[in-house]
């Protein structure tokens, strides 16, 4: 259950996060709301590995292959997806992108499959027609 609470507060967390972002990416361009968005990451991390030393010590230790893959989804995640997202904050509305930019699952989940060779369920395909709809009706 305790998964099911920290899952709850991302929700709440990432629900409230793209309000500020259009409220400040509306009067500037959004390359440059990464880069202050950025700074912001940074302090938090800075912040975290003073009170989480094993946390600092632990990622010096990692293998080259884990540092590139976790430095390479950074790059994806934290410029180019946030360009992108920002870029659409810009011009839309929050009620409409921010479910759209939501179906990342969806894609994960069909990446995860041709890739990682995870299963494919009806119960999972179910979600998938459900996520599909859903983009259909917003768009």
């Amino acid at each position: 259950m305790k998964a099911f609470y920290f899952a709850l507060a991302t929700a709440v967390v990432w629900g409230a996060v793209p309000i500020l972002e259009k409220m400040g990416v509306s009067r500037i361009a959004p390359l440059a709301g990464v880069l202050i968005r950025s700074f912001g990451v940074i302090i938090g991390l800075f912040i975290l590995a003073i009170f989480n030393n094993d946390a600092l010590r632990l990622a010096f230790k990692a293998d080259p292959r884990t540092i590139f893959l976790l430095v390479v989804s950074g790059i994806m995640a934290s410029i180019v997806g946030q360009i992108f997202f920002y870029n659409a904050l810009k011009i839309g509305e929050v009620s409409k992108l921010v479910p759209i930019a939501g179906t990342y699952p969806l894609f994960a989940f069909l990446l995860g499959v041709i890739f990682l060779g995870e299963g494919f369920t009806l119960v999972k395909a179910g979600g998938v027609i459900f996520v599909v709809l859903g983009l259909f009706l917003l768009r």
